[in-house]
C-alpha cells in the first residue's frame, strides 16, 4: 500500500531538490563552486542546529551506532552540491537533474540488485531492465 504522507515527502524532497539545484548553480556562477558548497552547507548546518536545538539534541548521541561508511554522507553532499553548482550553468537545470536522477536510479538499481550498503535485496529484472532502458532513452531526448 502507498502511504501517501511518504509520497507526498518524496516530491516535496524532489521539488527541494530542483530548487536548491538551481540557487547553487547560481551561486557557482557567481561566487564559484567551491564557494558555493561552503554558502550551502553552512546554512544546511545553521538550519540543522536549530532544529536539533529546539528537538533538545534529538537522537543525535546515536550517531556511534551507524556503519562507518554512513558518516560519510556529509562528504557526498559536498560533492554532489559542487557537481550541482558547476553544471546547472553549464547544462542547465532539466539536464543537470535527469542526469543526476539517472546516476541515482542506475547506481541504485545495481545496489538493489546485490543488497550492498544495507539496500533491501530486489532482483535486477526484465522489468526493471526495460524501466531503465526507457530511462535512458528519455535522458537522450532531453539532453540533445
Amino acid at each position: 500500500m502507498v502511504h501517501i504522507v511518504a509520497v507526498v515527502a518524496a516530491l516535496a524532497g524532489g521539488a527541494a531538490i530542483c530548487m536548491q539545484s538551481l540557487f547553487s548553480g547560481t551561486l557557482g556562477e557567481r561566487i564559484g563552486v567551491m564557494e558555493s558548497v561552503f554558502v550551502v552547507h553552512a546554512g544546511g548546518l545553521a538550519l540543522a542546529v536549530l532544529l536539533l536545538l529546539g528537538a533538545r539534541g534529538g537522537n543525535l548521541s546515536a550517531w556511534r551506532s551507524v556503519p562507518w561508511y554512513v558518516l560519510c554522507a556529509g562528504f557526498l553532499g559536498v560533492g554532489i552540491v559542487a557537481a550541482v553548482s558547476y553544471t546547472v550553468p553549464r547544462l542547465g537545470l532539466a539536464g543537470t537533474l535527469t542526469l543526476t536522477i539517472v546516476a541515482q536510479l542506475a547506481l541504485s538499481a545495481v545496489l538493489d540488485h546485490f543488497g550492498w550498503l544495507g539496500a533491501v535485496p530486489r532482483a535486477f529484472d526484465a522489468t526493471r531492465a526495460l524501466g531503465m532502458g526507457v530511462l535512458f532513452l528519455g535522458t537522450w531526448l532531453i539532453l540533445r
